[in-house]
C-alpha cells in the first residue's frame, strides 16, 4: 500500500487549540475515573456510598469544574476540527463530503470497540454518529449556525427544568440497588463475557430511546458553536479578536459561576442538574478554550500550557489509553479494584497517570506526526497509508 503524507498535514498548528485538548482528555478522565471504577455514579447513591467529608468534597469539585465541562469542551473543538478541515480541503480542490464522511464512520468504528469491549461510557460512538448532521450544516450561514445552536441548546432544557421542579420531590436520592449489586458482581469478580455483558447493559441503560434527545442536544448545539468560530477565527487569530475574546471570556465565567457552583450553595438540587450541565457545561467549556486562548498569549502561560499539547495532539490515543489503563485498574480480569477506590484516590490515580501520559506523549511526538490511533484514523480517512515517522525532526 503506498504510504503518502496527509493533504492536511500540520500546515496550520495552533497550540492554544492542542493544549485545550489535552486539558479536555484531563478532565474527561477525572469524571470518567469514578464512574468507571463505581456503577454509583450511573445508578445512584454516589453520597451514602462514598459518605466522608473528604470524599463529599472531592466530587463537589469535581462536579463543578470538572462534570460536563469536558466533553462538551471536547464537542466544541470536534465541531471546530470539522470545520477546519472542510475549509482546508475545499482550499484545495478536494471534495470535503466523502473525506468527512469516511473520518466519522472510522470514528464509529473506533466508538463500537471502545463502548462493547472496554467502557459503556464511551462518547466516541456519538460523535460519529452525530456528527453526520454537520454534513449538512457546512452550507448554512454564520448567524444561523448560532441560531440553530441556542434553540437546540435551550429546547429542552427551559421546559423540563420547569417540569422538574414541580416534581423535585419526587426526584430525590433515586438509587437502583439492584443494578448496583448487579454490576458489583460482573466487573468485581466476573469473566470477561461476565464484563461484557455488563458493559452491554450499562451502554443500553445509558443510551436508552429516552436519553438520545438530551444527548444530542447538548453535543450538537456544541459542535456548532465549534464551526462558527472556526468560521470567525477568533481561535486562529486571537490577537486581531482580543476585545471579544476578553468579553465572551467574562460571560462565559460568570454562567460557569452561577450555574454551575451557585447551586451547591442551595444543596445541589437535583431538579436543577439538567440546566446545571446543560448551560453550566456549556459556558464552562467554552470559558476554559478562552482561558488556555489567553494563556497562551503570553511567555509564562504558554510554557506552563505546552505540555498540554502533547496530549492533545495525540488525543484519540491517550482516550483510549485512559479506558485500558482503568479496565485493568478496576475489573476482575485485572486488579479487581471495582467499587474499592473512593474520590480522593480516585483523583490521585487521575493526576499521577496523566502527569505519565504527558512524558509518553511528548516522547512519541518527538518521533512521530502522529499519535497511534490517529494514524489509523487518518489512513481510514484519506483511504492510503499515511506518513507516520518525522524524518529527523522533533517537538520542543
Amino acid at each position: 500500500m503506498k504510504t503518502t503524507a496527509s493533504p492536511l498535514h500540520d500546515t496550520e498548528r495552533l497550540d492554544w487549540v492542542d493544549a485545550a485538548r489535552g486539558l479536555a482528555i484531563f478532565g474527561i478522565f477525572m469524571v470518567n475515573v469514578p464512574a468507571f471504577n463505581a456503577p454509583y455514579f450511573l445508578y445512584g447513591g454516589e453520597a451514602v456510598y462514598w459518605s466522608s467529608t473528604l470524599s463529599h468534597s472531592v466530587q463537589t469539585f469535581i462536579d463543578i469544574f470538572f462534570q460536563a465541562s469536558f466533553y462538551t469542551l471536547f464537542s466544541f473543538l470536534f465541531g471546530f476540527g470539522m470545520q477546519m478541515m472542510k475549509d482546508r480541503l475545499e482550499s484545495r480542490g478536494l471534495t470535503y463530503r466523502s473525506v468527512l464522511f469516511r473520518r466519522l464512520v472510522v470514528l464509529i468504528c473506533f466508538g463500537m470497540i471502545h463502548a462493547f469491549l472496554i467502557w459503556h461510557g464511551d462518547i466516541l460512538l456519538s460523535y460519529g454518529v452525530l456528527g453526520m448532521v454537520l454534513l449538512f450544516f457546512f452550507r448554512v450561514e454564520d448567524r444561523t449556525l448560532l441560531h440553530w445552536a441556542f434553540g437546540m441548546l435551550s429546547f429542552l432544557v427551559i421546559p423540563l427544568t420547569f417540569s422538574l421542579y414541580t416534581v423535585r420531590d419526587q426526584i430525590q436520592g433515586i438509587v437502583n440497588q439492584e443494578a448496583i449489586v448487579e454490576a458489583k458482581m460482573n466487573y468485581g469478580s466476573g469473566s470477561f463475557p461476565d464484563i461484557w455483558r455488563q458493559n452491554w447493559s450499562d451502554w443500553a441503560y445509558a443510551n436508552q430511546w429516552g436519553n438520545i434527545p438530551f444527548l444530542a442536544l447538548s453535543l450538537i448545539p456544541m459542535f456548532l458553536f465549534g464551526m462558527y468560530v472556526c468560521r470567525k477565527r477568533f481561535l486562529h487569530e486571537p490577537l486581531d479578536h482580543m476585545a471579544s475574546i476578553i468579553r465572551l471570556w467574562a460571560a462565559t465565567g460568570v454562567i460557569f459561576f452561577l450555574f454551575k457552583a451557585v447551586p451547591h450553595f442551595f444543596g445541589n438540587p437535583e431538579w436543577f442538574h439538567l440546566a446545571q450541565d446543560s448551560i453550566g457545561g456549556s459556558a464552562s467549556a467554552i470559558f476554559y478554550i478562552l482561558s488556555i486562548t489567553l494563556l497562551f498569549r503570553t511567555e509564562f502561560g504558554a510554557k506552563i500550557a505546552k505540555p498540554l499539547t502533547w496530549v492533545g495532539r495525540m488525543s484519540l490515543s491517550n482516550y483510549i489509553l485512559q479506558s485500558l489503563l482503568s479496565f485493568v485498574l478496576f475489573y476482575s480480569v485485572g486488579f479487581g479494584l471495582y467499587g474499592t477506590v473512593p474520590p480522593f484516590e480516585s483523583a490521585l490515580i487521575v493526576a499521577a497517570f496523566f502527569i505519565v501520559q504527558i512524558f509518553l506523549s511528548r516522547a512519541w511526538m518527538k518521533k512521530f506526526r502522529y499519535g497511534p490511533l490517529e494514524w489509523v484514523w487518518r489512513t481510514g480517512t484519506y483511504g492510503k497509508k499515511q506518513t507516520l515517522k518525522r524524518k529527523g525532526s522533533a517537538t520542543s
